[in-house]
């Protein structure tokens, strides 16, 4: 009985310690949110928080996380995900690598 008595109050910490835990999985990088244009003007690309709406004709908002230099997107959490390398990064420039292998630069 004095086991039980000990294990009840360990593993109630354990499953709290878990369910507190705040840290998001992917954090977002803050240098990607924002509105950018492609180099020719034929693409918009608005990434927030929570989502990625590329426009290229007729817009289109998916779910996204970031690994790594590798954007993660998905329209409403289907799979397999869409795949885009992240090449060069900064406050004025983005530079993408699509699914295709072109290679796509972007302004702000």
């Amino acid at each position: 009985m004095k086991k039980n008595a000990l294990i009840v109050p360990i593993v109630a910490l354990v499953l709290l310690a878990f369910a507190c835990n705040t840290e998001p999985e992917h954090q977002v990088n803050k240098k990607l949110v924002g509105k950018w244009q492609s180099k020719d003007g034929n693409t918009k690309l608005e990434i927030t928080d929570k989502g990625f709406t590329m426009d290229d004709g007729k817009p289109l908002t998916e779910d996204y996380f970031v690994n790594n230099d590798t954007i993660f997107t998905s329209y409403q959490g289907s799979r397999p995900f869409t795949k885009f390398l992240i090449k060069d990064l900064d406050d004025h420039k983005l530079t993408l690598f699509y699914p295709d292998s072109d290679l796509v630069e972007f302004s702000r």
